[in-house]
């Protein structure tokens, strides 16, 4: 087994470069002050947000293993779509079986960021609320796939997310929206379904990687959006004479 074969884009090229331009999208909004607000609701500055979210991007190529299953045949070098997204099956030789990986953007650094969002913010009762309810629909929707291994609906994280926070605490929607829906997805889509992993053939199993990936960073866009969109609870209501 090769270590440079665990490191690879979960996304076909074209859905990638989807991803890449709505964060693209999200910078030049950041520029025209759009989002003024909706930093400070997340607890941290634009700069530290918008390469939070690029590092989620980029870090989606590495893979860190934790675990290997039995040995068993894989698949290798295909493309598997699911709801519309393509996701990439690594080309692989030698290989023992099905390694089961943390993946650096879609696992490791939206799960710090949140760790942090829920200790600045003391939400810890509401945040527990909001990643058990999405942590529950993504565990209902989630799918084994052979050769990826669990895969999500792409949008179920951040819509799930977004009306759960903002049933849960509209002016904490925001920190909520990305705490749970990393979390919950995390927990709900990949953790609880490490049972189902045996006899999918994929040569790795990435928590936070191909299958989930692309719901966990756009719920952390539109964690943001939300942001702003809820600025408006934060901000003096005028005097009337």
């Amino acid at each position: 087994m090769h270590l440079s074969q665990l490191h690879y884009l979960p996304l076909t090229y074209p859905f990638f470069a989807i991803l890449l331009g709505i964060l693209l999208f999200l910078v030049v909004l950041i520029q025209l002050n759009a989002l003024r607000y909706a930093y400070r609701r997340l607890g941290m500055s634009s700069g530290t947000a918008i390469l939070l979210l690029f590092a989620s991007l980029l870090g989606s190529y590495f893979n860190i293993p934790v675990a290997q299953l039995p040995q068993q045949q894989v698949v290798s070098g295909e493309e598997i779509s699911f709801f519309g997204m393509h996701y990439v099956v690594p080309v692989v030789a030698d290989w023992p079986g099905t390694v089961i990986a943390v993946n650096v953007g879609g696992a490791l650094t939206p799960g710090l960021v949140s760790l942090y969002l829920l200790v600045k913010t003391r939400l810890f009762v509401q945040g527990a609320l909001v990643v058990a309810c999405v942590a529950f629909v993504c565990h209902l929707l989630a799918h084994p796939i052979r050769g990826v291994g669990i895969a999500l609906p792409v949008f179920v994280p951040a819509v799930a997310a977004a009306v759960i926070s903002l049933l849960v605490s509209r002016r904490n929607a925001a920190p909520l929206a990305y705490i749970g829906g990393s979390l919950g997805t995390l927990l709900g889509a990949d953790l609880l379904n490490l049972d189902k992993l045996n006899g999918l053939g994929a040569p790795v199993a990435s928590i936070g990687g191909a299958g989930t990936f692309d719901g966990v960073f756009l719920t952390g866009v539109l964690a943001v959006l939300l942001a702003s969109l809820t600025s408006g609870f934060d901000e003096p209501r005028p005097v009337k004479p």
